[in-house]
């Protein structure tokens, strides 16, 4: 049978929860299930095996050989990070669906999960809505023209899938982020070229030019532009040149402009691991969120999609609202990153108290600088860790009417959860990016005393596999 790394060419009959597309492969022990990523039922693809099980198998998605008949090949550039771009976004949104319910009856055990589902809240934007973008270079170049990888290269743009050492240059825009900024990435490529210095260079950890983020702010129409590079070199890389040429090609949307060198052979462009300095503009762009406006800078966390994310919000805060609320009632939000919830929640009901928990220091300063910006009071942040917190504040237990929970994609620790239940609010309105684990929290949940009320996705990220879900628990 298969091994681990063998290259598979496969038929796509079926899809799974996450963008895993299903292929069953005849073996005369009976149908043998591999799932892989970011492909779509109706494609023939070529995968390499990357887990080997009894019964199954996982693997990542190499090459599109057949396309699916639904598909629709458009002007945009297929890139790894949107591998459903040309897939009818109805047909996108029909399998997020029905996969996510699927996963809510086999991880939650919940016999019919459909009788708890409310609605499902489709992006008001499907293409150019992400407002943060990392492009990669590298010095070694899978040509999309001829198929064929070249050394000595200068590619931008993204990785090739399934490699981590060549990239794809991005010659037209990708349809997930700003279109005049991507026109511009090929002329950007060249100008920087001319320069004489190296893109990066992966295996060998050596070269000049690494990553450039650029983060859009779709309130004030700016971006926020930060090149990241290694110190080799760097005496030769004329800064002042490469402000001209940006502030020339973007005018006034140019907000701000860093340069941040990054010596660490981790591939990764976050600036605390480099020096930064600022050539032009701020380090800010302002974002608005339903009215309420959020301060960000290169390093902060913010919703990706902030369109979609007021849709988000607004029906988490639904959820909130439909108990009513006395003025001494306490709100906790936990992990509440930058405190975006938490002030959009005060911004509509004052008198409540709320809560905010994150043991990220630097989002709590964040939650903290825009709550002030907002003018917005009765609301206190904590930097700490959310388990330890519970611990360490017991005045908060049965005094809590509603718990608001956001996690990272790992979930809740379980331990973490049981103080949480412990705390007795009387509700819990739980948003989570992976329903995979909000379905096994639904399961401790529903033991430990909570119904599941209802719950609704959200498709924050139009063309991948991804979907967000928002669910209400009730203390019984």
């Amino acid at each position: 049978m298969f091994k681990r790394a063998d290259v598979i060419t496969v038929d796509i009959t079926g899809y799974a929860f996450g963008g895993k597309g299903v292929a069953k492969v005849v073996t005369e022990n009976g149908d043998y299930v591999v799932f892989v990523d970011n492909t779509f039922p109706g494609q023939k693809v070529k995968a390499r095996i990357a887990k080997k099980r009894k019964r199954f198998a996982e693997a990542k998605l190499l090459e599109v050989i057949e396309r699916s008949p639904i598909e629709k090949v458009s002007e945009f550039q297929e890139i790894s990070g949107a591998p459903y771009i040309y897939i009818p976004i109805v047909e996108q949104e029909k399998v997020k669906k029905e996969s996510t319910l699927e996963v809510f009856k086999r991880i939650g055990n919940l016999d019919s999960p459909e009788d708890y589902f409310d609605e499902f809240i489709s992006s008001p934007e499907h293409f150019f809505y992400r407002n943060k973008m990392e492009y990669s270079f590298s010095s070694i170049e899978h040509d999309l023209e001829t198929d064929e990888e070249l050394d000595d290269a200068f590619a931008l743009g993204f990785k090739r899938r399934g490699t981590w050492w060549k990239v794809e240059s991005l010659n037209k825009p990708s349809g997930m982020f700003d279109v005049q900024w991507e026109e511009l990435v090929g002329e950007l490529r060249e100008f920087l070229k001319s320069s004489g210095l190296p893109a990066w260079h992966p295996p060998q950890k050596t070269g000049f030019f690494r990553h450039i983020v650029v983060r859009k702010s779709f309130h004030q129409d700016k971006l926020l532009i930060n090149l990241v590079t290694s110190s080799v070199g760097v005496e030769d890389f004329d800064v002042d040149k490469f402000t001209s040429f940006l502030k020339g090609r973007l005018g006034d949307r140019l907000a701000g402009l860093q340069h941040t060198v990054n010596d660490n052979v981790a591939d990764r462009a976050k600036i605390e691991n480099g020096q930064y300095s600022l050539l032009h503009g701020e380090p800010v762009v302002i974002e608005r969120l339903l009215g309420l406006d959020f301060e960000i800078s290169m390093e902060s966390f913010f919703q990706t999609n902030p369109k979609s994310a007021e849709r988000l919000y607004n029906k988490a805060l639904d959820y909130v609202f439909e108990e009513k609320l006395e003025s001494n009632d306490v709100i906790m939000d936990l992990f509440c990153g930058t405190g975006t919830i938490g002030q959009i929640l005060t911004s509509r009901n004052a008198g409540v108290k709320i809560v905010g928990v994150d043991i990220v220091e630097e989002a709590i300063k964040d939650a903290r600088r825009n709550a002030r910006r907002n003018n917005i009071t009765g609301i206190d942040f904590y930097a700490a860790d959310v388990g330890k917190f519970l611990k360490e504040y017991p005045d908060y237990v049965g005094k809590i009417k509603t718990v608001i929970l956001d996690p990272p994609r790992a979930g809740i620790a379980p331990k973490t959860l049981l103080k949480v239940i412990a705390l007795g609010a009387k509700n819990i309105v739980y948003i989570s990016c992976n329903p995979s684990t909000q379905a096994r929290d639904t399961e401790t949940l529903m033991k430990e005393g909570y119904s599941l009320d209802k719950m609704s996705f959200v498709d924050q990220f139009p063309h991948t596999g991804h979907i967000e879900s928002i669910a209400k628990y009730k203390r019984v």
